[in-house]
């Protein structure tokens, strides 16, 4: 009973998670994709300010999402085998790779170069130069996180199902 409510708290976390990514792919970066370059600079700023005070939401969203995971795999050994089994030590490895992977690799570093710019003393062409460095390579690996961590949810509803 312990590891099938883990896993159910491992999928609802990812799945969390996965909405969290795809809501900036479908509404938030399009949304702020229409601001002039110091007024998109901003509000990302702002919105990733949030995050980067360690909001309690977002962090038991966020790294518990790995945490119920990883604990998941390891009741899992001694409740699964075969394919369900190789299916969830799979999903995490994907999920940790391709999820929380380019957050740490990529998408952070971007916010926190964004963070310490000075964006009232910047002239046009130097935002229009940080946003370009910064937009187009967060875009895309956001994009590819959203449809990784989606594919996670899929395959931990697949072994829940298969319990």
């Amino acid at each position: 009973m312990m590891f099938e409510t883990i896993l159910l708290v491992a999928t609802l976390l990812c799945a969390l998670t996965a909405g969290l990514v795809y809501t900036f792919w479908v509404v938030v970066m399009p949304g702020i994709r229409r601001l002039p370059d110091r007024e998109f600079l901003r509000a990302f700023a702002v919105m990733d300010r949030v995050i980067q005070q360690n909001d309690p939401r977002f962090l038991v969203v966020w790294a518990g999402s790995v945490v119920a995971l990883l604990v998941s795999v390891w009741l899992g050994m001694g409740h699964l085998e075969g394919l369900p089994r190789l299916l969830l030590v799979g999903t995490a490895v994907v999920y940790l790779l391709g999820v929380q992977g380019p957050t740490i690799a990529v998408n952070v570093p971007l916010n926190n170069r964004l963070q310490q710019l000075d964006l009232g003393a910047l002239d046009a062409p130097a935002l229009a130069s940080a946003r370009s460095d910064f937009e187009g390579r967060w875009v895309f690996w956001n994009t590819f996180r959203t449809f990784i961590a989606c594919g996670c949810v899929v395959a931990l509803l697949v072994v829940l199902v298969r319990l």
